[in-house]
């Protein structure tokens, strides 16, 4: 493979739209785990971010010509084509998915830097692994407009603009939008992570 890693989605985009099929393995490598880390957090099943995953990138070689550059990037444009198929996977009960807070089992999961634990005593790494889990959970039942938003911008890190542009939504309404998401995900977990002792507290 011949083409720089630091070329352009677009560009990459461009020439795949000429054959090169490089260029397509180039943006598939570069873009398909955060599609798929999306598909998991909206889910919490490792099959459907995976079926979401290939059928984005099928959905690209089939229509390419769908991506606009006037609506945003072509990272914008693969998150908002896995997000309709996440919501298609869903159905019409979409809404209430993940309200029991389960999700399956994913050891090889990257989301929330596993990486990080490296070094941690046995104690700390299980609490870590513990908290990790229940804010994934409390991801999960989040209410869908809520889950997708701390998803993008949160978990992906996408910026405002960019989260909007998935979303074909305002920025503003992102802005609103996570703040009501992170309201909901501190009362979800302060009621299911342990309390912390306080030692301000003073003895009679």
């Amino acid at each position: 493979m011949n083409i720089p890693s630091e070329i352009r989605d677009e560009d990459l985009l461009l020439r795949m739209m000429a054959g090169d099929e490089d260029a397509f393995t180039l943006l598939y490598r570069r873009r398909q785990g955060g599609i798929y880390r999306f598909a998991r957090q909206m889910t919490g099943n490792s099959g459907i971010a995976e079926e979401v995953t290939q059928e984005t990138f099928l959905a690209l070689i089939r229509r390419p010509e769908r991506f606009d550059p006037a609506r945003g990037s072509v990272l914008a444009f693969l998150f908002g084509v896995a997000r309709n198929l996440v919501l298609r996977t869903m159905g019409p009960e979409r809404c209430h998915v993940g309200q029991n807070g389960a999700s399956d089992s994913d050891s090889s999961q990257p989301a929330l830097d596993n990486e990080k634990s490296a070094g941690l005593d046995p104690s700390m790494e299980y609490e870590r692994t513990q908290i990790i889990e229940q804010v994934r959970r409390a991801v999960l039942v989040l209410p869908l407009i809520y889950r997708e938003v701390v998803v993008l911008c949160e978990l992906e890190e996408m910026t405002y603009e960019e989260a909007a542009a998935v979303l074909d939504c305002a920025v503003g309404t992102v802005r609103s939008r996570l703040h009501r998401a992170r309201t909901l995900l501190l009362q979800r977990l302060s009621a299911l992570l342990p309390a912390q002792p306080n030692f301000n507290s003073s003895k009679a």
